[in-house]
């Protein structure tokens, strides 16, 4: 029978929310945390960046998930348990459950409550013999699973190069703590864009059609409906470049002008030309990615890439 839980986190309070952008708003150098993109309008148009010409990653990294999912079948086994991280309209999950012998259980985990629990329905009409629990939580902070979860049985899904967001260091604490929160023996598979010509990442996330910048103009607008902001988006623009010594594309938004803006009724206050650092993207190559996943307890079994090497997939197993 299918089963759809009610989630079993919270999604991040007003007063979390208010902190956090308060914070990175008084640093001099500004910035706010990327995980905030994802409200129901961002996920609605992050969802329609995955569709756009420049954005490589997505049908990339589908149609290796298509090529190789037999074998991940076959490395997963019966009855496996998977959790998606940061879930999103639950798409590239389809083809491993469609692939997957008696998968017994998915578990979406996303920090957009009412788009998880819209997408996890829709699966579980479609996939009537597993049970769907889905969890809305920040899987960043932690969450938990449902009960009778064994390590062994656990697949882990985190699809996307979303490790790429988090800095080299921080990506390897993340690994080390999804890999003590799964347990021994369970599995990972990840997705992770690879280095290339800059002019390729630009493009990615600065697209002809601007759906990138709304997408990031958006967490402006979102701080205006949920913390009673007063941000005026036609005075800001969104900024993408790739930083060939870190290895990693930059999303901004600059100011164009001086001005204060007002959150919450706390003022904070803009020169012309300063921005706010909304994302990172890290690119590895694949033998540094597996260098940094064995530094954080994991080790790499199978790497998959494309015939371009755009973009690899990993498949790693827990050890201790």
């Amino acid at each position: 029978m299918t089963a759809v839980s009610a989630a079993r986190a919270r999604p991040a309070r007003d007063d979390v929310f208010l902190n956090d952008v308060l914070e990175g708003l008084s640093r001099p150098d500004k910035s706010l945390p990327c995980k905030y993109f994802y409200d129901a309008e961002g996920s609605a148009l992050f969802d329609e960046i995955c569709t756009l010409d420049e954005y490589y990653p997505t049908r990339t990294e589908t149609a290796l998930l298509h090529a190789h999912a037999g074998e991940i079948a076959g490395l997963a086994g019966r009855g496996a348990t998977l959790v998606e991280l940061g879930s999103g309209s639950s798409v590239k999950v389809r083809i491993l459950l469609d692939a997957l012998d008696a998968p017994a259980m998915y578990v979406p985990v996303d920090i957009s409550r009412d788009h998880l629990i819209a997408a996890a329905a829709r699966l579980a009409g479609d996939y009537p013999a597993v049970t769907v629990v889905p969890v809305a939580a920040d899987y960043v902070r932690g969450f938990a699973l449902p009960r009778g979860v064994a390590p062994e049985r656990t697949m882990a899904f985190f699809p996307g190069s979303t490790i790429g967001n988090f800095r080299p260091a921080e990506a390897m604490g993340f690994l080390h703590g999804l890999g003590q929160r799964l347990g021994a023996r369970a599995r990972l598979l990840i997705g992770v864009d690879l280095r290339k010509d800059p002019a390729v990442l630009e493009a990615a996330y600065d697209d002809a059609r601007g759906v990138t910048a709304a997408f990031n103009l958006n967490l402006l607008a979102r701080i205006n409906r949920e913390l009673d902001g007063t941000f005026d988006l036609d005075r800001f623009a969104h900024a993408a470049r790739y930083d060939t010594a870190r290895g990693r594309i930059e999303m901004h938004l600059r100011s164009l002008d001086d001005q204060t803006v007002r959150i919450a009724g706390h003022p904070i206050r803009f020169a012309r030309g300063e921005t706010i650092h909304t994302e990172n993207s890290y690119k590895y190559s694949v033998s540094g990615f597996r260098r940094l996943a064995a530094r954080a307890g994991w080790r790499t079994e199978r790497s998959w890439t494309d015939d371009g090497r755009l973009f690899s997939l990993h498949w790693m197993v827990r050890q201790g």
